[in-house]
């Protein structure tokens, strides 16, 4: 693929909504054959991944490749030979890094790791304009949202755990580099931050467009109503997590504004966009998704899989082919009411818990993300899981990583963990260490991170 501007890339997403659905295959069709072509040609992993894929493939004939793998061999996944796993994790070691490009070619995300370590990708300039221009082109679900959003000034603040290389953190960090004189129009408050601390600084900043994870907006709810969150935004925007429908409603009433939410992971962009229906639209020229099961056998409409493939058409650095994401869907091919005629997705809601500590008599609710994005930090831990007990007791599940004893991470995610509670102002806790592994739920299947145990 050419490099494409973003206003190329707005064009191509405009130019393909109005298209014949004959002309979308061409293009998908086309698209498909661009990056499967140059992941053979200039990814040593792809390379030997397809050697035995025939020249008239079909796109179940490609094996699907899933994080682990990609990782062990991100070197060899890499198109760009001369880039090394080694020089991206030196980079972000330097949290300044954040939204600035490596090489002064690629921004750097990490996604949030919910099924064991992070995974680490690049995206270079063409793969950040076409998520941009999709962003521009499709986020509203609403037109007469974004119309007042414009008219009101345009001014949005996100509410994101900002000290990792996240997508949303880092997009806004890089476009406030690259812009710095957006910095009255476009700002993050830290989902690590006390609720009383975001509460002042979205006060300041008087948005006219409210974005963060549900669980973090959620908190804001209370403080509203009780006079210290004096906001009018004319939208939010969530994302990170599922927004249930309760949420929605909760967050509509009190803030008195329409509500919407996407489906996006780090590995796609933004996949599916919401319309007015509540409807997750794929943007199916730029991302393809196959619900299939288990055994990764395709799905039919209507039913719930046990997992998704996914395959970004527009990263060209580090292509993703039938890449394995453990979202639970439901595809739709039926038309939709809000006459946008792409297939359309169900998700299932999958939400660690809000959290609830009593210091000094008083309860103090702690987001779940924010809990998260510290243990994340803590580099001797492979995977891990907190439950939260009554009367102030928590106990971390843990795996820890190869060459480091279990006491040694425990003692370390106990530390990272007592220093964020004290930055909320909560201190009275204790913190065990389980004898059990992170584990799924026994009858969902789901994995939760933070986790209210009664």
């Amino acid at each position: 693929m050419k490099n494409i501007g973003l206003l190329k890339a707005m064009k191509l997403c405009k130019d393909y909504e109005k298209m014949s659905e004959e002309q979308k295959q061409e293009i998908r069709k086309k698209r498909l054959e661009d990056i499967v072509k140059h992941a053979r040609e200039h990814s040593p992993y792809y390379k030997t991944l397809y050697q035995n894929v025939p020249q008239d493939y079909k796109l179940t004939d490609l094996p699907p490749t899933n994080k682990k793998t990609l990782m062990q061999n991100w070197d060899d996944w890499a198109c760009d030979r001369e880039i090394s796993l080694e020089e991206v994790e030196r980079f972000m070691k330097n949290t300044d890094n954040i939204g600035r490009k490596i090489r002064k070619k690629y921004l750097v995300f990490t996604t949030s790791g919910s099924t064991g370590n992070p995974l680490v990708s690049i995206y270079d300039k063409t793969a950040n304009n076409v998520m941009s221009a999709i962003g521009v082109c499709r986020s509203y679900a609403r037109g007469e949202d974004l119309k007042a959003f414009i008219k009101r000034g345009g001014k949005s603040i996100g509410v994101f755990a900002d000290e990792g290389f996240y997508l949303g953190n880092s997009s806004i960090r890089a476009r406030l580099r690259t812009m710095p004189w957006k910095k009255k129009q476009l700002a993050v408050s830290s989902a690590l931050y006390p609720t009383a601390q975001i509460v002042r600084q979205l006060n300041e900043f008087q948005p006219d467009m409210l974005g963060g994870y549900p669980s973090n907006l959620e908190l804001l709810i209370d403080e509203a109503k009780e006079g210290r969150l004096n906001i009018s935004p004319v939208i939010i925007m969530t994302g990170g997590e599922y927004l249930s429908d309760n949420l929605r409603k909760r967050l509509a009433e009190t803030f008195h504004c329409y509500v919407q939410t996407s489906y996006s992971c780090t590995e796609g962009g933004t996949m599916a966009c919401e319309c007015r229906k509540q409807h997750f639209h794929i943007n199916d020229d730029w991302v393809i998704v196959e619900p299939v099961d288990a055994q990764g056998n395709p799905v039919p409409d209507g039913v719930q899989a046990d997992k998704i493939y996914l395959t970004n058409l527009y990263n060209f650095t580090q292509p993703y082919i039938r890449y394995e994401v453990t979202d639970r869907v439901i595809m739709h091919h039926e038309p939709c009411g809000c006459g946008n005629p792409a297939p359309w997705l169900e998700l299932e809601g999958r939400n660690d818990d809000v959290t609830s500590f009593i210091e000094d008599g008083k309860e103090m609710k702690v987001a779940p993300l924010a809990i998260y994005a510290v243990l994340k930090e803590v580099h001797s831990i492979r995977r891990f899981q907190v439950l939260v007990h009554p009367n102030n007791k928590v106990e971390l599940r843990i795996e820890e990583k190869d060459g480091v004893s279990k006491a040694e991470a425990f003692e370390a995610a106990k530390r990272s963990l007592e220093a964020f509670l004290s930055t909320q102002n909560i201190h009275a806790v204790t913190i065990t260490l389980s004898e059990e592994l992170p584990k799924q739920n026994a009858k969902s299947g789901k994995f939760k991170h933070i986790i209210n145990a009664e």
